[in-house]
Order: structure tokens, then sequence, then C-alpha cells
């Protein structure tokens, strides 16, 4: 199997998955339970809401569907100027290459350093609206591991894909069916461990968990370069 460039590594995935899961676990659990990394949740309570006619809950999880979609924009913005700047000389032999999705972690980190700093209660909605955007540019920017079209955000389409692969594997077989299923299904492990280990540390960090999140993905950087 062809492995690509080092964004599309299984170990960049992985860590960025692992991350995923942490916040999709400290919004629900610090901030108002809302999914803010993926919005199949929140637009099933915004429509609940909105049959019972509760306007402001309704409102609660329409902003981060809002703040996901508008982060998904930036990310198709930003990826079209990359590739148009792609192979342009520098002038520069030697220089340190950066991938074009490494500004984006660093700026993720910055924004989960700040929503670590909001206090909880009051401004939740702000800080689901910095993680569905920053999320969302996440997702949008790092789409393949190992030749395998995946997402670190969310599970249900590595769930189906993976599946999917493991039941051609079982009964063709088909080798690397199972090669490819079992990076849907590592990647499913590493949100999940991502999920837990957030859980164990809101209980001592609280609103503050957001910035260990920065830990893999300040690793999935530096692996890059």
């Amino acid at each position: 199997m062809k492995h690509g460039p080092m964004s599309e590594s299984l170990t960049v995935g992985l860590l960025l998955a692992l991350a995923g899961g942490m916040l999709d676990a400290y919004s629900f659990i610090n901030r108002g339970e809302v999914f803010a990394t993926a919005e199949t949740g929140n637009i099933v309570r915004l429509s609940i809401y909105l049959s019972m006619g509760e306007w402001r809950e309704a409102f609660h999880y329409l902003l981060p569907i809002l703040a996901f979609a508008l982060g998904v924009i930036a990310a198709e913005a930003l990826r079209r100027r990359s590739e148009c700047r792609a192979g342009r000389p520098d002038g520069r032999p030697g220089r340190l290459r950066w991938q074009w999705q490494q500004p984006l972690l660093l700026a993720e980190c910055g924004v989960l350093a700040a929503v670590s700093l909001l206090p909880l209660g009051p401004l939740d909605p702000l800080a689901n609206i910095l993680i569905a955007f920053s999320s969302a540019v996440q997702v949008d920017s790092f789409r393949k591991f190992r030749g395998c079209t995946g997402s670190t955000t969310m599970c249900t389409g590595n769930l189906r894909s993976g599946t999917e692969l493991l039941f051609r594997f079982l009964v063709l077989p088909d080798p690397q069916a199972g090669e490819k299923a079992s990076v849907y299904y590592r990647l499913i492990l590493a949100f999940i461990l991502g999920a837990v280990l957030c859980g164990r540390l809101s209980l001592l960090l609280g609103g503050r968990t957001a910035a260990v999140v920065c830990v893999p993905l300040l690793l999935a950087f530096a692996l890059m370069f």
C-alpha cells in the first residue's frame, strides 16, 4: 500500500484521532453536552428543540454547526491557496520544508489554549464555536491515511468503511482489504482512547483539559517535517 506524504501517515492520523476524541468528550463533559467536533448529534438535538418550540436551546446547538461549516470553508480556501503555490521555487535549497497543514495545527493549539482559559458556564457557547471551527479545519485538512480516506474527529464513516473492508477480507479473502480495515479500526480506537483520557483528566483539570489536547497535535506537527 502506498503511504504518501507524512501528513497521510497512520501515526499522524492516530495522534489527530486521539485529539479528536479528547475534544468531543471535552465539549460534552465540560461545555454543556455539545458534540463540537461532529455535528450529527447537534443537528438531532437542534431538530428536537425546534419541534418543541424551545428556540433558545435550539440556538445553543445551531452555533457549533455553523462554526463547523465555516471551518470547512476556511480549510478549503487554504488548501486552494497551497495548491496554487505548490511547486514554486523559493530559491533556498535545504530550507526546512513545511507542509501546508502544519500552521493549521499550530493555530488549533492556540485556539485550544484560549478555550482552556475560558470560564465554564456562560462562555461555553463561545468555547464550542471555537472547537467546532478548529475541528472542521482539522478534519478537512487531513483526509487520507495510508491510502484510506478517513476522519479524525468522528467515527461513523470510519466504522462503515472499516467494517465493509473487514467483510471483504473475510469473504474473498483480500489481504489489502484487511490491512485497510485495520487502519480504520485503529483510528476508532485512538478516538476512544482520547475520549476516555479526557474523561479522566476532566475530573482533575475541568475546563483546562482543552490545553492537554495540544500535546498530540504538537506531536503530529513535529512528525510532519
